[in-house]
């Protein structure tokens, strides 16, 4: 009877030592191996230069604060060494401010910026620094692009009113466009369909990482 008791322990303890104990360590590196699967999300960091090409006209004459307007990537936008939104894309902006010209003294200003990327059907929340035109009032000659920061590269606006076109004008480095126009009235500020406009995220942005 003894030797059977001691046979039995010993088949237990082969049992759990050869068998289950095993197993149990082989799980460890099982849960733990290979890399961690990557995200479905790309971090776009703030400060992403995104060109986009403007899809209708927007004057300081007729628009209002907060009116929305649409637009397309001029390139695409990369982040992650991937192409985060492809050129093409639509995006979303809104009116931020706007003043008409020809009141007073006052000149004309209008204020853009984009809110989101629609990327498969779906739209993507982005924060930019404001595009900004503004001319002066009364006896004024010039209407300026204000972008804020340095080093925004070229900018691209357009002035109407008068009567009489304007010129188109550009800049690099400090990001301060100016356009003359002929007129010496109060003069309204636009930005024509087809207007290049260039803005940088002011946060970063999520966007899905393609697939």
């Amino acid at each position: 009877m003894k030797n059977l008791v001691k046979i039995l322990t010993c088949v237990v303890i082969y049992v759990l030592t050869f068998g289950a104990l095993p197993n149990w360590v082989g799980d460890i590196p099982t849960a733990h191996a290979g890399a961690p699967p990557q995200g479905n999300w790309i971090s776009v960091p703030a400060g992403t230069r995104i060109l986009v090409r403007n899809s209708e006209t927007l004057s300081s004459a007729n628009q209002r604060a907060g009116a929305r307007f649409t637009g397309q990537l001029e390139t695409n936008l990369m982040a992650e060494g991937v192409v985060a939104a492809p050129r093409g894309a639509t995006v979303h902006g809104q009116v931020v401010a706007v003043e008409s010209a020809g009141r007073m003294a006052g000149g004309s200003e209008l204020a853009v910026q984009l809110t989101d990327i629609v990327i498969n059907d779906t739209a993507h929340p982005i924060m930019t620094n404001t595009y900004q035109l503004q001319g002066q009032g009364q006896g004024g000659r010039t209407a300026r692009n204000v972008v804020g920061g340095a080093g925004l590269g070229s900018v691209i606006g357009a002035v109407a009113g008068g009567g009489r076109g304007a010129a188109i004008g550009a800049a690099a480095g400090g990001g301060l466009g100016t356009a003359r126009a002929a007129s010496g009235g109060g003069q309204q500020v636009s930005l024509a369909r087809g207007t290049l406009l260039e803005f940088r995220l002011q946060q970063p942005a999520s966007l899905p990482r393609p697939r």
